[in-house]
């Protein structure tokens, strides 16, 4: 997709910018995919700050789906980085964001997620180190040649990967493909407790230092910024869930994000973008006007199929294809 192809005057393919992690010098280490507010800066003059949509200007907005070229900004997974470092930057251009947040690491709960990710980072020097030593745990517990046939089974869809997240290389997708498709939650989260026995890493207080607290949540909701469902616990597929367990997922989300005083929830993105008929049905119900899902690939082209779905592009992509 050339540079014209992202940013013109008739953009029907996406409308939000998806980040995650973002680095500095102090409190937040680089890992894999992480950007500096300075390139965070850039990525917002690439697509130039008057294409940027002020969240309210969508919640009011009288078309089904945006056909121009208006993108909104927004912020998984409620981490700590992004207060610190996206956020001063938002402020400096007066611009207005989405912020969605699960909500169980908040109230107490042990969300693996980050902490596995901080873990890599810190005990290994580069991802490739810990994929050979994941590796040879997982050839532990299931034989290699039914890891290899499982990986035959899967060319399609990783080939289908490759093309739509070009920044991820082949070993961080078939990575995500054992940890995700291959293991169950259970078995994953045992290999990663042997890896932090053996370094001797005591993770129970790190989520005050990688996440949002409460106080940073209504701080963002008093500065204008938007705050919206993530999920409560962010599993893998949620697609995979029970219509009942994903109404826990997204009632438990909305009663905890309301607890500490969030007003108006009218938003969400679809935690690794898991979503099905069921789950579009419940967020009408509870009243979601619009959500976000990963970017997306129909007959080749990025679409939005309605305001439930609205195509995100990630930051990667964008660093990668303008070498920010």
């Amino acid at each position: 997709m050339s540079k014209a192809n992202y940013f013109n005057g008739n953009n029907s393919f996406f409308h939000g910018l998806m980040f995650h992690h973002l680095h500095d010098k102090k409190n937040h280490k680089k890992s894999q995919g992480s950007i500096t507010a300075n390139q965070f800066e850039k990525i917002l003059k690439v697509i130039k700050i008057q294409n940027i949509v002020n969240p309210i200007s969508l919640k009011n907005s009288k078309k089904k789906i945006l056909k121009t070229n208006k993108v909104c900004i927004t912020f998984d997974d409620c981490l700590k980085s992004q207060i610190d470092i996206a956020l001063p930057v938002l402020e400096k251009y007066k611009i207005k964001a989405f912020f969605f947040i699960y909500s169980n690491a908040i109230f107490g709960e042990i969300n693996f997620h980050e902490i596995f990710r901080y873990f890599r980072q810190k005990y290994y020097k580069n991802f490739s180190k810990f994929y050979k030593d994941f590796y040879k745990e997982v050839l532990k517990i299931y034989a290699e040649s039914k890891i290899s046939n499982f990986f035959k089974k899967n060319k399609v869809q990783m080939n289908e990967w490759k093309k739509n997240f070009s920044f991820y290389t082949e070993e961080d997708i078939k990575f995500r493909f054992l940890r995700d498709r291959f293991l169950n939650e259970k078995k994953y989260k045992k290999i990663m407790f042997v890896f932090f026995k053996k370094k001797k890493f005591n993770y129970k207080k790190l989520s005050k230092k990688l996440l949002m607290s409460k106080k940073d949540l209504i701080n963002l909701q008093n500065l204008g910024h938007e705050i919206g469902l993530h999920s409560h616990s962010h599993p893998t597929f949620l697609k995979n869930l029970s219509e009942y367990q994903q109404n826990i997922e997204y009632k438990k989300n909305i009663k905890y994000l309301k607890q500490i005083g969030i007003k108006n929830i009218w938003s969400m993105s679809h935690p690794n973008g898991s979503y099905n008929n069921k789950t579009l049905k419940l967020l009408k119900k509870l009243g979601i006007k619009f959500g976000f899902r990963q970017i997306m690939y129909d007959d080749a082209n990025i679409s939005n199929k309605s305001n439930l779905e609205l195509s995100r592009i990630d930051h990667a992509e964008i660093v990668k294809r303008y070498k920010l």
